[in-house]
């Protein structure tokens, strides 16, 4: 199988130039160095980047101090569906691109559970760890205090 080149655009949602994907890797930012410069205050000089693998875009947030959100939700590294809302600080696209039809979306989009890490271990800051889910006991309610009865609002 030949490699896929990389295609697909964001689209400014409320107005403004297309910008075309064309590279397997587009740094986002609001450095003139950035593949995609956009020159907001609220944009980081490095604020994410933008890749291609195996046919699906990817972005993966640079550190930023105002977020990359996909579809409302905060990332660091998701995969791009055609319609997807990527917001990059305040500034919302739209990606369009044809995905490839001999890939099987529920694949792809299983992720990884949030909680499975620590923000050590997310950050690179810590090897992962192994967690073993017996070392975990079974939660046991607890008691309400005695005393005062809580008040009725009939």
């Amino acid at each position: 199988m030949s490699a896929m080149r990389p295609h697909g655009e964001l689209v400014p949602l409320g107005g403004g130039d297309i910008i075309t994907l064309d590279r397997e890797k587009m740094t986002v930012g609001r450095r003139e160095s950035c593949d995609i410069c956009l020159r907001f205050p609220n944009v980081s000089s490095v604020h994410c980047e933008l890749f291609f693998r195996d046919g699906y875009w990817y972005v993966q947030d640079k550190g930023s101090t105002n977020g990359t959100k996909v579809n409302g939700m905060r990332v660091l590294k998701k995969v791009l569906i055609p319609g997807d809302e990527l917001t990059i600080a305040k500034r919302k696209f739209s990606i369009k691109y044809t995905i490839p039809s001999d890939k099987r979306m529920e694949e792809l989009l299983e992720e990884e559970d949030v909680m499975s890490h620590s923000l050590l271990e997310r950050a690179g800051l810590a090897k992962p760890q192994d967690v073993d889910m017996e070392d975990f006991e079974e939660p046991t309610p607890t008691p309400r205090p005695q005393g005062r009865p809580r008040p009725r609002w009939d």
